[in-house]
């Protein structure tokens, strides 16, 4: 806006402070203006943390909608160090006696005799390394189904360190490594993977033409049908066997999975003397702490409605939502579903009766003895949280309730996103309001600075002249005496 600097020259009056104050009244509504703007935009905040508020709301009451929610299951073993476990949503209750007979293990083989260092030469020729099964006696080799021999060509220029580096190259299933002792280097192999199909055959071509000598290639071939047995066998290619309740099973892996539903077996010892016993059962902490939540989001909602729509009689001032039709309806929504019963349970037909208890304020509190009995029967706690009527609405659940209550006031023609969009329209609707009353005091104060410029000059002309006419008559009255 321009600024005045020169009213008064002529005339000698204060116009600039005459044309401020003026402006001032006529710009006196902005004020209330930005006042109204700032409201709205709090009023804006508030629902946007109401709207958060209603969405955890929404997602700890699907938590309990969902049905694989109540087939938590908690599993434990009598004996971790024997069998370990681990379950998941769909582990199956019950009571389970496991009695290991052995453990799954991976072939492993050792080269019978060392080398001085791991850069010594090994010879020259082919090998062939292939995955299966051996007979008791090694007499018989089968390979697995689905894999075939890996070839690895060995040079005159190929050290055990390169040898070793080719066979793990080879990505057969073999991993090669190198153990030093007191006589030297010593080649070792290992299955990747336990279970009796992924043993391994190591066949050797020898360029020396000899096979079994202690100087070429072939001494590092593990082939009792040829006649290669350089390397011994450590450890023979097992499954793991053990009974789950007298049934007997048998795994390739130390990991037994699909014995029981949902339950994974970890063995770790053999116990053939010794019971272990496994019990899956609902895991109703999980479902305690999924209600608690619910609760929390409920009473969090509730809580901070209250904060916003109340009146402090004794500082006599209102919250910001006070008197807002939307805020006190959404309050009205949520005491009616608390306080409507539900015929979805014979047992719980109130939050109350399952240990959520209603507050002054608006908000629930856990009463734990209450809770801890409600668990006790989970198939009607269930009912009474999330059953589903849409025949009959009073059959519904409670949870169930609540996450159809969250739905509709979050829906774009819900109560919060309708009241937010309401909100913002009056917010634009004010600025434009403070744009047209800015652009009117602008042309305003134009109007009056040039009304007050045209009579300065006026005044000046006057003051002149009455200046001229006071010398005038002051000359005369000198001439006449």
């Amino acid at each position: 806006m321009a600024s005045i600097t020169s009213l008064g020259v002529g005339s000698g009056l204060d116009l600039n402070s005459i044309v401020t104050q003026l402006v001032a009244l006529e710009r006196r509504p902005l004020s209330q203006m930005q006042t109204q703007a700032s409201t709205l935009n709090t009023k804006v905040s508030l629902y946007g943390k109401i709207n958060s508020h209603f969405s955890t709301l929404q997602t700890a009451s699907n938590k309990l909608n969902d049905s694989t929610f109540w087939q938590k299951s908690a599993v434990s073993s009598s004996d971790t160090a024997a069998v370990s476990v681990s379950g998941n949503t769909g582990a199956a209750v019950g009571n389970y006696a496991v009695v290991v007979q052995n453990l799954a293990g991976s072939q492993t083989v050792a080269a019978n005799t060392s080398v001085s260092a791991a850069t010594d030469l090994v010879g020259a020729g082919t090998m062939s390394l292939q995955l299966g099964s051996w007979d008791n006696g090694q007499t018989t080799f089968s390979p697995k189904s689905g894999t075939s021999a890996s070839a690895i060509t060995v040079t005159a220029t190929d050290t055990l360190e390169t040898l070793r580096d080719k066979i793990n190259a080879a990505s057969a299933g073999v991993s090669a490594s190198l153990v030093s002792d007191a006589n030297g280097v010593r080649l070792s192999l290992r299955s990747d993977a336990s279970g009796k199909e992924n043993g391994f055959r190591l066949s050797a071509v020898d360029n020396d033409g000899q096979l079994g000598d202690s100087a070429g290639l072939s001494r590092f071939a593990f082939d009792p049908p040829a006649g290669t047995t350089g390397m011994l066998q450590r450890q023979a290619a097992l499954n793991a066997n053990l009974t789950v309740n007298n049934i007997g099973v048998e795994s390739a892996s130390n990991d037994v999975t699909g014995v029981i539903d949902g339950v994974t077996l970890t063995l770790r010892k053999e116990s053939p003397t010794t019971t272990v016993n496994i019990s899956a059962v609902r895991d109703r902490e999980a479902i305690a702490a999924g209600i608690k939540t619910f609760a929390e989001a409920y009473s969090a909602l509730a809580g901070y409605l209250n904060e916003q729509t109340k009146y402090n009689a004794d500082a006599k001032t209102g919250g910001p939502l006070q008197g807002d039709s939307a805020a006190t309806g959404l309050q009205s929504q949520l005491r009616s579903v608390l306080n409507l019963s539900s015929s979805a349970s014979s047992m719980f037909a109130r939050l109350s009766d399952m240990g959520l208890e209603a507050q002054r304020n608006g908000t629930l509190t856990i009463n734990q003895t209450k809770l801890d009995k409600a668990l006790t029967n989970l198939p009607e706690l269930q009912k009474a949280l999330t059953n589903s009527d849409t025949l009959t609405p009073a059959n519904d659940g409670f949870a169930r309730r609540y996450a159809k209550l969250a739905t509709q006031v979050l829906g774009v023609d819900g109560t919060v996103t309708t009241r937010t969009q309401g909100l913002q329209k009056l917010i634009s609707k004010n600025g434009e309001d403070q744009t047209r009353l800015n652009d009117r005091v602008e042309a305003f104060q134009k109007r009056l600075v040039a009304q007050y410029t045209a009579m300065d000059a006026n005044v000046a002309k006057l003051n002149a002249l009455s200046s001229y006419v006071t010398q005038q008559i002051a000359q005369m009255n000198r001439s006449t005496s």
